[in-house]
């Protein structure tokens, strides 16, 4: 067990290297600087010429962006340890940290319940399904359609529809732009929900559609594997043959689920653009859009660690409910 997570953790530590290491180059490659993008509304004359040339370099050296990229890269990782994510230029003087933390709080209030609903009433319905024909000629169809649907087209049909022609719910923000600051008072919170509901939407339907279709075909295959066959030919009942069958179907399924939230702090870019919800996902637009190094790398590296916690956490949960994960572990047979 002992040596099992110790090779664990030498893998995560590795593949945390590795990828945080491609999250610093990537910006880099991009063509252009953040520098430029900062200075963009600064209008260069023959009068100014030279102010703009001094605040050029004065930027430049504040982000140690003058130094060599071996420097800049070891510099990264020093303050990397320290807690230090840098500061953001498309939003100077905020740094990345403020910036992710006030953009985290939207994505987990959107994307947590959206997957954890669709995820519980997918794997319900699907299973339903697989042993229900009525409800597998109703469900299938529309999971397919569903899960085929891109986020993007499912959002804007949403806002267009109960935005635009309905005019029953708000189709941008978190909250009114009329709100100077959040508060804890009843009207905010109803406000709140109520720009909430369409990007939720948007993403509990499209994920009930993959999930419902997920299970529904894990089902039928482990009703039609030998074991099955087996039990029913010993007259096992069969609410306890599709009790294993739902046991075994769903391993998968908490495999996917703990992969999405895993990406729970990268936001829903795709949704968070359409409905101009401050998540990081739109966040990290805007930094693309501004080559904002400093963000860029503050997002990605969200992004890798949650990913790297929820395989961790798969790993976890796979040795607590599969026993074959267990013998594997100790060497035992079964």
């Amino acid at each position: 067990m002992r040596s099992y997570f110790g090779r664990k953790f030498l893998i995560y530590g590795l593949t945390f290297f590795l990828a945080v290491t491609i999250d610093w180059m990537i910006p880099r490659f991009m063509p252009g600087d953040p520098i430029t993008n900062m200075l963009a509304n600064f209008s260069v004359s023959s009068t100014n010429s030279n102010a703009y040339a001094e605040m050029r370099a004065y930027y430049t050296q504040l982000f140690g962006l003058d130094l060599p990229l071996w420097q800049q890269y070891l510099n990264f990782w020093k303050s990397l340890f320290h807690g230090d994510l840098g500061i953001s230029t498309s939003q100077f003087p905020t740094s990345v940290a403020a910036v992710l933390l006030r953009a985290v709080p939207y994505d987990i209030f959107l994307l947590v319940p959206g997957i954890l609903l669709s995820w519980y009433a997918g794997n319900k319905f699907g299973a339903f399904a697989a042993r229900s024909r009525w409800l597998d000629n109703t469900i299938s169809p529309l999971g397919y359609i569903l899960t085929a649907t891109p986020y993007m087209w499912l959002g804007i049909l949403l806002a267009w529809f109960f935005g635009i022609v309905l005019g029953i719910f708000p189709i941008a923000g978190a909250y009114s732009f009329n709100i100077v600051k959040p508060t804890l008072s009843f009207s905010f919170i109803r406000n709140l929900l109520w720009h909430w509901f369409l990007p939720f939407a948007s993403l509990f339907l499209v994920g009930f559609g993959g999930q419902a279709i997920g299970m529904r075909n894990l089902i039928i295959y482990e009703i039609e594997a030998d074991y099955s066959r087996y039990l029913e030919a010993l007259g096992a009942p069969t609410r306890l043959i599709r009790k294993y069958a739902f046991r075994n179907a769903i391993l998968p399924q908490i495999t996917g689920l703990a992969l999405s939230l895993g990406v729970v702090v990268a936001g829903a870019l795709v949704t968070e653009v359409v409905f101009s919800y401050p998540g990081i996902g739109y966040q990290l637009l805007a930094a693309i859009q501004g080559q904002d190094y400093f963000l860029i790398q503050g997002c990605f590296l969200f992004i890798i660690i949650g990913v790297l916690l929820a395989n961790f956490i798969i790993d976890i949960t796979y040795i607590m409910i599969d026993p074959r994960t267990r013998r594997g572990m100790t060497g035992e047979t079964a």
